[in-house]
């Protein structure tokens, strides 16, 4: 348990950062998958005694890039609801190192990131609601132009998305200590976890593609890509 609470604590750390990174706060990317799981995989590796970090970083990498696939199709404006996969790749890199053998984990940890992603994008519908009824409250400063009123909204706001990121965070890696018990015996040699997980996020990717190209020009580029990638994959 010592062993353990400093590594839930560094990853609870760093996915209330990716989270906040979608609206708040800094906006810089760290909260794609990809970035997101190999930072989670350096982690897992640095305070892990179990994992070295040469093998945590690459299947971080990889976990974050097959949760990557789901994630390209989301466009994070508006109030649109979608999944928040930052802290939810977090979660599953976790998840996915819990089982001895990570072509087997990604599956799992997959299963746990698109779970914690759909609880992130309905945390965020509440954050917003909590934002608007708190505008609401201070319509008359705002209105009289008070500094004050504006500062306060906007560090409340930032407080709330704050408490939001580490609430998906924590809930996410409570599911990754959660599920392995929860599993059928046997499930530790499930590769087809696995095998379901990355072609259902080839499925996402590919489709969301087909859908924002349309029907222009950008669709024959998409079909061209994929073309050229399947023959790179088969004649490598």
């Amino acid at each position: 348990m010592n062993v353990l609470l400093p590594l839930l604590g560094a990853l609870l750390l760093w996915g209330t950062l990716v989270g906040l990174d979608v609206v708040t706060f800094p906006q810089s990317m760290i909260s794609r998958p990809i970035i997101a799981g190999t930072c989670a995989g350096l982690i897992i590796g640095l305070l892990s005694p179990g994992t070295s970090v040469q093998e945590a970083v690459p299947g971080g990498m990889l976990i974050g890039a097959t949760l990557e696939l789901f994630a390209l199709d989301v466009l994070p404006f508006g109030a649109a609801r979608y999944p928040d996969y930052g802290p939810a790749t977090v979660a599953a890199v976790y998840a996915a190192f819990g089982w001895p053998r990570l072509e087997v984990g990604l599956g799992v940890g997959v299963m746990v990131g698109l779970l914690t992603a759909v609880l992130g994008g309905w945390s965020m519908q509440i954050v917003r609601r909590a934002n608007a009824a708190a505008i609401q409250r201070r319509s008359a400063a705002l209105s009289a132009g008070q500094a004050d009123a504006i500062r306060a909204l906007q560090w409340g706001g930032v407080r709330r998305d704050i408490a939001r990121s580490a609430g998906v965070t924590a809930c996410g890696l409570a599911i990754g200590l959660l599920v392995w018990p929860l599993l059928p015996p046997g499930s530790e040699n499930a590769v087809w976890l696995t095998v379901v997980a990355v072609g259902a996020g080839i499925s996402a990717a590919i489709s969301g593609a087909i859908r924002n190209a349309g029907r222009t020009r950008r669709l024959a580029w998409v079909f061209g890509g994929l073309v050229i990638g399947a023959l790179t994959v088969v004649l490598r």
